[in-house]
């Protein structure tokens, strides 16, 4: 009996030392899984947060080039007012303000090829316009700006270039 009394001591005490193994282990896991965290999630957080700022600024962008252009669109008056294209566009985009660069440009199409050859002015387009096509003009703004992400981060530009185009029909 005391054979069988000793083996169990001896088994026991085995479960128990590769218990201490084991758990002495995990703070060592959870000291690793804290600087894998350190060196790879912090830096993939801070890029995310980058690119995060750079979309929100392109959507800015879009959207203030869109404003412009529904400006210009509503009378041919409107669309010749340059100014008033600039400063609608750049009240849209807040966040850049004077810092936003807009380009209004009006030019003439035919309504048979509205993506086709364009004409600076309205006596040329209806030069070329011929049967049953019809001179359209269209007023094109296009905005840019350069965005600079919160924090820099090393793998990343420091600045980035955005540029956004919206082209719509002016209303007579």
């Amino acid at each position: 009996m005391s054979f069988i009394m000793a083996g169990c001591r001896a088994w026991g005490r085995r479960v128990r030392a590769g218990y201490h193994r084991a758990r002495s282990e995990g703070g060592s896991s959870m000291i690793e899984t804290a600087l894998i965290l350190a060196f790879l999630g912090a830096p993939l957080f801070i890029g995310t947060a980058d690119i995060a700022s750079v979309i929100y600024d392109s959507i800015e962008v879009s959207n203030a080039a869109h404003t412009g252009a529904v400006y210009g669109m509503i009378s041919a008056t409107f669309a010749s007012d340059t100014s008033a294209i600039q400063t609608a566009t750049q009240n849209e985009a807040t966040d850049f303000g004077t810092n936003l660069s807009v380009t209004p440009t009006v030019y003439w199409a035919c309504s048979s090829a509205e993506g086709g050859t364009q004409y600076t002015t309205q006596s040329a387009a209806t030069t070329a316009c011929t049967g049953s096509s019809h001179p359209l003009e269209f007023i094109q703004v296009v905005a840019t700006a350069a965005a600079t992400p919160p924090v820099h981060f090393p793998l990343l530009p420091s600045t980035f270039n955005l540029s956004s185009t919206s082209v719509m029909e002016v209303e007579e």
